[in-house]
């Protein structure tokens, strides 16, 4: 458990790093050749330009460089991160860049509206000694109950659980429409 913690704390400084060193409102490079490409008004200019610029885009991608990424796949993300609090992953919270104040309007799309509760299936749950549950859920988060509020019936493999935030930052869990449990992801 202490080395997860450990390996997710290099994860989370690595990551948080990465995204101080460029910020969430300016695009990278490419992107930002790819979009200055609009301004030349000379045809034969502007093709030249968008075909060295998509080039480049093409190339940051293979290497690795920048990564692409869709509202999908963002929100698969953000659901297999729900119950982690890494700030680096806020990038997956964030609008589509189109949907910056200087897009033109016809481009602009509305932000993914915030993930305050999932519905999942519990793949396995078990009582520990100390009578707190412990539930893994299909996409193999792990979530442990913190309260010591009892469940009126187990929960078991298929059982419905519905994780929601609370105001003050915790989560509480209902187990097959069940009375609330409060809990934390523990991976």
């Amino acid at each position: 458990m202490r080395l997860f913690v450990v390996l997710l704390a290099g994860v989370a400084a690595t990551l948080a790093q990465s995204a101080s060193a460029q910020t969430p409102e300016e695009p990278p490079a490419v992107v930002k050749a790819l979009g200055a490409c609009r301004a030349l008004t000379d045809n034969a200019q502007r093709l030249a330009c968008y075909d060295a610029a998509a080039a480049s885009l093409v190339q940051a991608e293979a290497k690795g460089e920048i990564v692409v990424v869709d509202r999908a796949r963002a929100e698969k993300v953000r659901r297999q991160a729900f119950g982690f609090s890494l700030p680096s992953l806020d990038i997956f919270d964030r609008p589509a860049r189109a949907a910056r104040a200087d897009a033109p309007e016809s481009a602009r799309t509305e932000p993914p509206p915030p993930l305050d509760r999932i519905t999942t299936t519990v793949k396995r749950a078990s009582l520990r000694g100390d009578g707190k549950w412990v539930f893994e859920l299909e996409d193999g988060a792990v979530w442990l109950q913190t309260d010591t509020e009892p469940l009126r019936k187990g929960a078991r493999a298929g059982s419905t659980i519905e994780i929601r935030k609370t105001a003050m930052g915790g989560y509480f869990l209902n187990v097959d429409g069940q009375r609330a449990i409060r809990a934390n992801r523990i991976k």
